[in-house]
């Protein structure tokens, strides 16, 4: 495992840069994966957005400057990739609008790379139902466990606003559970 500095040295340099890149997706994928799949749900899906930000972080390379972490840049542009192809899938028609009270749970259950029991499909049903922001920044806090510190440089929103929406999103959480009980 190489330390940030030398993961940056090794990224900055062109002659480096590919070998410094590899220990990247080494070091980071499992790491994006279950950013993204916190965020898109589904394995194939997590897939798709690690793949497609692994790439757009080699081709902006030369837009890494040792600013920030190696780990916090790259985590970025992964949220980044996730919450796009949310977007883009929320365009998407859907079979049916009433779909969510049940199927969210029932699809992740039924999906052998989730391994979780039914209360952990309740709380991604739960997480899921938040409003973007606020499932964002709880998801990176709650299962990161990030700082709002770090979490504020990702997502370029004040510190103040990050722990509002994190405390209004679990109380949103909780009163789901209540009624879902």
């Amino acid at each position: 495992m190489s330390t940030e500095q030398q993961l940056t040295d090794l990224l900055r340099n062109p002659e480096t840069r590919r070998k410094g890149f590899e220990i990247l997706v080494r070091q980071f994928s499992q790491q994006l994966y279950w950013q993204a799949r916190r965020i898109v749900l589904t394995h194939e899906d997590a897939d798709d957005v690690v793949q497609n930000a692994l790439l757009k972080a080699w081709n902006s390379i030369d837009t890494f400057h040792g600013e920030s972490k190696v780990s916090t840049w790259l985590t970025r542009i992964a949220i980044n990739e996730a919450l796009d192809f949310q977007r883009r899938a929320k365009r998407r028609p859907t079979v049916s609008a009433d779909d969510g009270d049940i199927g969210l749970a029932n699809r992740l259950l039924a999906d052998d790379y989730f391994d979780g029991d039914e209360a952990d499909a309740r709380l991604q049903e739960a997480i899921a139902r938040l409003p973007d922001v606020q499932r964002n920044v709880f998801l990176l806090r709650y299962y990161d466990e990030m700082k709002f510190s770090e979490i504020s440089r990702i997502t370029g929103t004040t510190e103040g606003a990050l722990k509002a929406s994190y405390h209004i999103a679990v109380k949103k959480i909780t009163e789901y559970f209540r009624q879902h009980d």
